[in-house]
């Protein structure tokens, strides 16, 4: 996790859902953002009090505040709403404004087109675990950005966990293998624990093996720098408890369903970016 210098920057979120809370939260948690610099806008007010609640921060009701406050601009809202949003700011964007849009789907060209081709722009799929620093994001930044732009959303996105410059076509797969992964992944543990209570440990325990096993057979991965499948047939013994579980898996169509899976959502990112 990058290490994070001292806040410079007035940052405000345009959406104060549970992606701008998660971000904002992570961001204060590290010393990179200050909550008296932070702002967010949302029409709910059931939104804006848990993000108030969780960061610290003010939130409004407009985005015509938070661009008139904040001279970094974060794009959370839905990409069915995103249109109304960014003709809503454009009058109000100055020179200073950095764009950095999260919504799923929408493109750098859609972006510019609405906002001006003069606009800096960052596009990034980050996902929830940035609330404790453990996010994994994908970023592609747009023509008029500057490698201070870039510098800044590596260094905001690093500071909650791994982030990674990719080229802009790939950021729809970013969103249906890391940015809806968390989701099968708690699914995943959930279906562990189910495992372990339907042979006999009580719920806590086995929620709570599920979820330490997982957290530990992606460390070892992320550590070892081995090959899952190597790492696999590590723990699978000639015979043993663990290729008969594989088996199973194997029956189930498991790996197959978890590619499905990220198949899906990235083609639902592709649609959406579509206005579909």
């Amino acid at each position: 996790m990058t290490a994070a210098p001292a806040p410079s920057h007035a940052i405000g979120f345009l959406g104060a859902g549970q992606m701008a809370t998660a971000l904002a939260s992570g961001w204060i948690r590290t010393g990179l953002l200050d909550p008296a610099r932070t702002l967010a806008a949302d029409p709910y007010p059931v939104a804006r009090s848990r993000f108030e609640q969780l960061t610290g921060a003010k939130t409004v009701s407009t985005n015509v505040e938070v661009a008139a406050a904040a001279d970094v601009l974060v794009l959370a809202v839905k990409p069915q709403v995103l249109g109304g949003v960014l003709a809503e700011v454009r009058p109000h964007l100055a020179p200073r404004h950095l764009v950095v849009s999260i919504a799923a789907g929408v493109t750098l060209a859609t972006l510019a087109d609405a906002l001006g081709t003069g606009t800096r722009l960052i596009r990034v799929m980050p996902n929830t675990p940035c609330l404790v620093g453990a996010s994994a994001t994908g970023y592609a930044a747009g023509g008029a950005a500057t490698l201070a732009d870039v510098a800044l959303v590596g260094t905001l996105f690093g500071a909650v966990g791994k982030a990674y410059p990719v080229p802009e076509y790939l950021l729809d797969a970013v969103t249906g293998l890391s940015g809806s992964g968390p989701a099968f992944v708690y699914v995943l543990i959930e279906a562990l624990a189910d495992g372990g209570v339907r042979v006999g440990l009580p719920r806590d325990v086995a929620q709570a093996l599920a979820a330490q096993t997982v957290l530990g057979a992606a460390k070892m991965v992320l550590e070892t720098g081995q090959h899952p499948g190597a790492l696999k047939d590590a723990v699978a013994s000639p015979g043993g408890t663990t290729i008969a579980g594989l088996h199973a898996l194997e029956r189930a169509g498991f790996r197959a369903g978890l590619m499905d899976a990220v198949e899906a959502a990235t083609a639902r990112a592709k649609e959406l970016g579509n206005g579909q």
